[in-house]
């Protein structure tokens, strides 16, 4: 299968030279010489592979992967670099890159990689079967969630145990259980461990299980989670905060699927797949002792990283709409609209919280509407709005303010600015108006937001109302 390649790097020489390589090897090759042409043909054409160079004249070639990923068939990218970092390669491998290889005295050690990588692109086509991927409650079209959810398809087809790892609220718990519904174990249980809610004493009797009377209230036998997790998933959340003293412990567990409970002589075995997930950045927790090397190896043979909503902004409308649907079917009332401005409201916040944050804000909302059958930014609790309209403001630069009011300046007449004092008043007064009118724009006609923008009292807000003339109702 002739196979279409594109190189992007600054060296026309090498270019030429590699260029005449690959289509010997019976492939069409093109090349450019800067990333922004080489993102466009990236774009603009049907790749197979690229070969990217990091240090290129109008930026680095690593931070460009996440881009061409987003492209529907995204092709394999190596990285090639006249000088090797293992951070950069690093970086490289966990944002897609197929392979980083360093620029050699022999073009071979590239051509090898390329091949590699064409061969798997073949039989990738070839066994891309369509995957009917049952995905509740995952809801999104964005870029960055479709290439989750292929991720997701992916770890659902095989056994091996998967990390998530993402920021709070983002839905690793899931994702975890929408890889568990599309595996061949779906018809058993998912059991789920919150390694952040036990208390240190407790996992270990939780995870693998106790014997009567082992220890104090121990007035029964108990079956461990491990065990309840046999010939399902066990899922355990937040592993980063498994205790040190378990971790050597639960590794075994990984790796022979075997087990003690407290206070029995014999082992159990029990055959589940692990599925774990953090917010924590395990290498660095790793390098400060504080989690196992050898356990993170275990558990994250495959990886997901959820985006977070900050990054999938267009899926916050499609993501409202859903949760407020089901909210409203839940209680049994008629489904609230929203107005345009509900929208563009909450689009202009950045959701540290995440999809969790967004969901308990609708909720609040709802809250506040009653009875109402559309949803207004009104509606959002006032922390939520304060904080948009104060970041609204920020994009109001000092240069633009200025600018203006300068601009004001020239309908004055001239007699008005023959002296200093009169063109300082003037250019004040222009200034301060731009300012009023751009915190009532914001607030939307609401003196307690405006007040809190601007750290006035109401009674000296309505003074500076009242001086340039501005009604608050005009903004309602």
């Amino acid at each position: 299968m002739m196979a279409n390649v594109l190189i992007i790097d600054d060296d026309q020489v090498f270019c030429d030279f590699l260029s005449r390589k690959i289509k010997r090897l019976g492939h069409n090759s093109s090349f450019t010489l800067t990333l922004e042409d080489g993102i466009r043909m990236a774009f603009s054409g049907k790749f197979d592979v690229i070969l990217l160079d990091v240090q290129l004249p109008d930026g680095n070639g690593i931070h460009a992967i996440p881009k061409i990923q987003k492209l529907e068939d995204p092709p394999e990218i190596i990285i090639i670099t006249g000088s090797g970092d293992p951070g950069g390669a690093e970086l490289a491998i966990e944002w897609g890159a197929w392979d980083y290889v360093e620029k050699p005295s022999s073009i071979e050690a590239i051509i090898l990689p390329l091949i590699r990588a064409l061969d798997y692109r073949k039989e990738k086509a070839q066994k891309n079967v369509p995957f009917a991927l049952k995905r509740e409650n995952i809801i999104g079209s964005s870029p960055e969630m479709k290439s989750c959810l292929d991720q997701l398809a992916q770890a659902s087809k095989t056994d091996i145990s998967v990390l998530i790892q993402g920021e709070t609220g983002t839905g690793k718990e899931v994702l975890a259980r929408a890889i568990h519904e599309n595996s061949r174990r779906s018809n058993e249980p998912f059991v789920v461990v919150d390694c952040g809610a036990i208390p240190e004493s407790l996992v270990e009797g939780l995870l693998f299980g106790h014997e009567k009377g082992i220890f104090t209230g121990a007035d029964k036998k108990q079956t461990g989670l491990v065990e309840q997790a046999n010939k399902g998933t066990l899922f355990l959340d937040e592993v980063g905060e498994l205790p040190m003293s378990l971790q050597k412990a639960f590794l075994r567990v990984l790796q022979e699927k075997q087990y003690r409970p407290l206070g029995s002589k014999t082992e159990k075995a029990s055959d589940f797949r692990l599925i774990s997930a953090t917010n924590r950045q395990l290498g660095e927790m790793v390098k400060k002792n504080r989690f196992r090397e050898d356990l993170l190896y275990r558990i994250r043979t495959f990886q997901i990283q959820p985006p977070p909503l900050r990054e999938r902004s267009e899926d916050i409308s499609e993501l409202s709409m859903y949760h407020v649907a089901r909210q409203c079917e839940k209680m049994e009332k008629p489904i609230k609209g929203f107005s345009p401005d509900f929208f563009d409201a909450i689009n202009a916040y950045e959701w540290p919280g995440n999809v969790r944050e967004l969901f308990n804000t609708l909720d609040s909302a709802m809250a506040a509407a009653g009875d109402q059958p559309i949803l207004f930014p009104q509606h959002l609790p006032v922390k939520i709005r304060t904080k948009i309209v104060k970041s609204g403001l920020k994009t109001y630069s000092h240069k633009v303010l200025i600018e203006e009011s300068l601009s004001d300046l020239a309908m004055i007449p001239d007699e008005s600015v023959d002296i200093y004092k009169n063109f300082r008043d003037q250019l004040l007064d222009a200034g301060e108006k731009h300012y009023f009118l751009r915190v009532c724009k914001l607030s939307r006609g609401n003196i307690t937001e405006a007040c809190k923008i601007t750290g006035l009292s109401q009674s000296r807000f309505y003074f500076f109302m009242k001086k340039h003339g501005i009604s608050l109702s005009d903004f309602k």
